[in-house]
């Protein structure tokens, strides 16, 4: 959503309409507490986190923050993700709402433990 390509995490938040900034530094303070010693980097032109490999993504759109875990960083919280609005690897995070903070925070722990344990890759 930032119109000047970012050099870094900062860059891509402060880039972000007023109305994203804040859902954009809660994500990723969420994510940070998860992963504390991953290295915050921009790819694709969105934040990413990587530890070994990425471990998620996060970007704003014009109605939504989009959350990328991975499709099977997702399976295992399927009932709790079905009121959202979902793809094959991403969550979408209407603006409107408060940020199903213990989801978010659950599906990254899921995520990092399977990177650390299985290896497990980005996409699939």
């Amino acid at each position: 959503m930032a119109k000047i390509k970012p050099s870094s995490v900062d860059e891509y938040i402060d880039g972000a309409p007023l109305f994203a900034q804040e859902k954009l530094r809660e994500i990723r303070s969420i994510l940070r507490k998860v992963a504390p010693n991953a290295t915050e980097m921009i790819k694709w032109g969105y934040p990413v986190l990587f530890e070994k490999r990425i471990l998620f993504s996060y970007s704003a759109f014009k109605k939504h923050i989009n959350f990328m875990p991975t499709g099977p960083a997702m399976r295992p919280f399927k009932e709790e993700l079905s009121e959202f609005t979902t793809g094959k690897d991403t969550i979408q995070l209407p603006y409107g709402k408060p940020l199903p903070t213990a989801l978010i925070q659950k599906i990254a722990e899921y995520r990092i433990n399977d990177v650390r344990a299985n290896d497990a890759k980005w996409m699939y």
